[in-house]
């Protein structure tokens, strides 16, 4: 009965052995990897990483932009398309006579089409910007204007469109400028407001601000119509850069050079004020009203970008 006794204490003894060695084995075998895997704030955190890596924040230093450079009589937005970061600057604006030229915002508007499907027009050099509705009350009487349009979307009689030349002040934006500048203007044979007083209106102080805080290494300016290129002074004579620009749009596009705009007197012009301050700047006046002339211009435009790509 004793060895009986002894044998089952051994017996226990060895079980008991044997349960604390394979727990302590199974113990040693399991590892708690919680603290090796990244910690997340949140079970999205990792769908959100991948979004922010595919589609990173967009800066002021991006190739293509817009900003709002003013306001019209009307309170519409006056936009200004910029595409590219060099240092020299080229400047292309339409629209100064809102509906009655349509077609030169049109060209401009083409202009912002061609350059977003064709990046490799702007080299890293230059910088191009478009405005293409200086006037957008005057153009908004014609035409839908705010995503581009096509010469199917205007609509309005001839004597429609000839009052949507004017802004919502009824004065004529091209009349508006500082160089010899008269409240009383002309346009053909006709008496046009230039406004109560130079820069008086919004939209001419909007391009005013914009040239003067951005200083554009040249402009090029549409409307319509009469087919040429025309330098620009102001009772300073043609600055020789001015003539550059002239003759190579000119040959370019197949328009007529011309030296200046005397088939009537003008006062408060755009560009010529803009050759007072020191801008070498061009109009471009297409053909008709009915056509933006596309494949002229962009060969205009190309002719001067490569210009300046040198």
């Amino acid at each position: 009965m004793k060895n009986i006794i002894i044998t089952v204490g051994i017996l226990l003894i060895i079980g008991i052995g044997s349960y604390f060695v394979f727990q302590g084995g199974n113990k040693e075998e399991y590892k708690d990897t919680s603290k090796d895997a990244p910690e997340l704030e949140n079970e999205n955190d990792t769908e959100l990483g991948r979004e922010q890596n595919e589609n990173p924040v967009m800066t002021e230093k991006e190739w293509s932009r817009q900003s709002v450079i003013g306001q019209s009589v009307d309170g519409k937005n006056i936009v200004a398309y910029q595409y590219g970061t060099g240092e020299t600057e080229l400047l292309f604006v339409g629209g100064i006579h809102g509906g009655y030229s349509w077609n030169t915002a049109e060209v401009a508007y083409d202009l912002i089409d061609y350059i977003e499907s064709n990046n490799d027009l702007v080299s890293e050099n230059v910088q191009v910007t478009v405005i293409p509705a200086l006037n957008p009350d005057g153009l908004g009487k014609v035409v839908n204007h705010e995503s581009g349009f096509s010469a199917s979307d205007v609509s309005g009689s001839e004597s429609q469109k000839v009052a949507a030349r004017f802004n919502g002040n009824d004065v004529d934006l091209n009349r508006n400028f500082d160089c010899e500048w008269q409240s009383n203007a002309k346009w053909q044979s006709r008496d046009v407001s230039g406004g109560s007083q130079v820069f008086s209106e919004p939209e001419a102080v909007a391009i005013k601000d914009y040239v003067n805080a951005n200083n554009p290494e040249a402009v090029v300016v549409w409307y319509s119509a009469g087919g040429g290129v025309f330098s620009s002074s102001c009772r300073n004579g043609v600055s020789e850069e001015t003539k550059n620009l002239t003759n190579l749009y000119a040959k370019a596009s197949g328009y007529k050079a011309y030296e200046s705009f005397d088939f009537y007197a003008t006062t408060g012009d755009m560009v010529n004020w803009l050759a007072k301050e020191g801008v070498p700047a061009i109009s471009v006046l297409l053909t008709t009203h009915e056509s933006a002339e596309w494949n002229k211009n962009l060969n205009g435009i190309k002719a001067l970008l490569d210009y300046y790509n040198q």
